[in-house]
């Protein structure tokens, strides 16, 4: 293996743990202006005004960040709605609330080219509109860090997603090279790449073979407020499960009540309706990642719903509202037959 050095190193085993790198999508006239999430680290001063794109993880933490440091903030993100994949009602309601603190969410829109005006940069959008800002950040993903790898003379298999292809032992088709994190594109997320990091130290010089469950994977989008999610969409639930039981609730958290703001939590849990089982949690609200993290552990054993229900609730907190919804917004049901 050559290092970008030029020195070469031989070993008997090798890690390939590269990452990711931001994407900034298509090209575009001015692109060279925006910057990314790398760079807003360290920006020189708080812009007062900034056209974030995205609609992800990254671009809706950003924008939150911005917004609480006090930047008039606009988000424009060519989807439908923001945090694709994610369930519909928690899209809507994080929609909703970060609207409610003056963020501009623009949707069905991209920037198609940024001009720099004096101090300032106008971005014009897809529908012909223009934005002035002080800043254009790109938030459009992540792709995997494979170039300039040498992957190819090594015969290491890309996948079609973009990532280095490996088995569930995080194996790629080369004997004694793995790969584990976002630059096998799996599940991108920090504490998924350290498991798949200590299940490669197992395996390999353990002596103890161990794959990773990317299976219900908790994850957290830290928002303002924040979003924590476990398990099936509604959507998926109703695409792979024969009845789904749907409970959901949406309330004003007693923190809000004190301090005089409108803000709103929402809560759901998706119940397979064959088995009791709860498939599935969405949380938006304070304190949405703590909770999410101890739901991930119910969810993983194998919690019913009559579990749920079972568990004396804490008063008063938000989480209460887990263990006390008793009445089914909406179930869904499929015919035997189909």
């Amino acid at each position: 293996m050559r290092l970008a050095t030029g020195a070469r190193v031989r070993a008997e085993t090798i890690l390939i743990a590269t990452g990711a790198w931001p994407h900034l999508g298509l090209k575009i006239p001015g692109l060279e202006y925006a910057i990314s999430s790398n760079e807003a680290f360290h920006l020189a001063e708080l812009p007062k005004r900034i056209v974030i794109q995205g609609g992800g993880y990254i671009a809706i933490e950003f924008a939150s960040i911005f917004a609480g440091l006090g930047s008039r903030v606009t988000l424009v993100y060519r989807g439908e709605n923001i945090l694709r994949g994610f369930d519909d009602d928690v899209r809507e309601h994080l929609r909703s609330e970060m609207r409610s603190r003056g963020i501009t969410v623009n949707c069905g829109h991209t920037v198609t080219a940024i001009e720099k005006s004096g101090d300032e940069f106008i971005t014009q959008l897809s529908d012909s509109s223009t934005i002035a800002a002080d800043k254009v950040m790109f938030a459009m993903g992540r792709r995997p860090n494979v170039m300039k790898l040498g992957l190819q003379r090594l015969n290491i298999r890309i996948h079609e997603h973009g990532g280095i292809e490996v088995d569930d032992y995080s194996r790629t088709s080369t004997p004694n090279v793995y790969a584990v994190g976002d630059v096998t594109n799996r599940v991108n997320l920090t504490p998924v790449a350290i498991r798949e990091g200590h299940a490669f130290a197992d395996s390999v010089y353990g002596g103890k073979p161990t794959p990773v469950d990317h299976r219900a994977v908790p994850t957290a989008v830290f928002s303002e407020p924040e979003v924590g999610v476990i398990g099936l969409t509604e959507t998926q639930a109703r695409e792979q499960l024969r009845k789904v039981d749907v409970y959901k609730t949406t309330f004003r958290p007693m923190k809000a009540t004190l301090s005089g703001r409108n803000t709103r939590s929402f809560m759901k849990l998706l119940v397979d309706g064959g088995t009791d089982r709860v498939v599935g949690c969405h949380i938006v609200g304070p304190g949405a990642a703590e909770m999410i993290q101890l739901v991930g552990i119910a969810i993983k054993m194998g919690a019913t719903k009559a579990d749920f229900d079972a568990t004396m609730a804490v008063h008063p907190t938000a989480a209460e509202e887990l263990v006390t919804m008793r009445e089914k917004a909406i179930s869904y049901g499929r015919a035997a037959a189909e």
